[in-house]
């Protein structure tokens, strides 16, 4: 049994017990999340999809932690040329 929700401009295929990395979620640690926009819900009975979200359908969560993905940075450079440029930002 799964869903599929959307939030902060991504989808993601959750079931019970999975652990979600989610950006853009503004709530504090511990705290019961509930997303109401479903797209498509599995069960026994079969898949529902939603048009565009599954009406009645919801899923409850709860925020273990809330921070940032890991820094990385990217060094980009061309030979021969002196032109180079590096960037740090977030991988999701």
């Amino acid at each position: 049994m799964y869903a599929i929700i959307e939030t902060g401009g991504k989808q993601y295929r959750v079931s019970e017990g999975d652990v979600v990395f989610i950006e853009k979620l503004e709530v504090n640690e511990n705290d019961a999340v509930s997303f109401d926009k479903v797209i498509a819900v599995s069960n026994e009975n079969g898949l529902t999809v939603g048009s565009p979200y599954v009406s009645g359908a919801e899923v409850k969560a709860t925020a273990v932690k809330n921070g940032k993905g890991k820094k990385i940075t990217v060094f980009t450079y061309k030979p021969k040329k002196g032109s180079s440029r590096k960037l740090c930002h977030i991988n999701t």
